[in-house]
């Protein structure tokens, strides 16, 4: 089934990534990719996406799992291609970042760009995956998803 090989996909580039830099960089170091612009670093985030909720592990331990629970429901269900890539990479990523937060107690970012004088937080290859789910899943919601009248239209 092509949903659950991205789901893997997602998963596996995410944990692998994660695997080669806490073994390769230094914890709170960076190494410039492209100069004042793209650099790799090693530091933990214990919140969700710009450290929102910091120190909420065992919130998104129990959260988690129920929204992937749900989004797994509506993959099973729906037929869209589209919103099934959507619900695939959102779940992937969530997965990936699930496990981080279930062995280590926090989740490994790496991924730092700047801007000029604007360092964007740094993230990894879930919140990717995350992040163009949900575009696609709000894609598909605003120009696609027609509702289904009911009994009283």
């Amino acid at each position: 089934m092509l949903w659950i090989a991205i789901i893997i996909f997602c998963i596996a580039a995410d944990q692998a990534s994660k695997y080669f830099i806490v073994n390769n960089i230094e914890y709170h170091k960076s190494t410039a990719v492209i100069d004042q612009f793209f650099y790799i670093t090693n530091i933990r985030n214990t919140g969700a996406a710009w450290s929102i909720l910091e120190n909420g592990r065992y919130f998104f331990l129990i959260l988690t799992p129920i929204i992937v629970a749900v989004l797994a429901y509506f993959l099973y269900k729906m037929d869209s291609r589209l919103l099934r890539t959507a619900l695939s990479l959102i779940i992937g990523g969530a997965a990936g970042n699930f496990i981080d937060r279930l062995l280590i107690g926090s989740v490994v970012d790496f991924l730092e760009f700047h801007f000029g004088t604007y360092i964007f937080p740094i993230f990894n290859i879930a919140d990717c995956c995350v992040v163009i789910g949900s575009f696609l899943l709000a894609y598909y919601l605003l120009f696609i998803y027609k509702e289904k009248p009911g009994k009283g239209a």
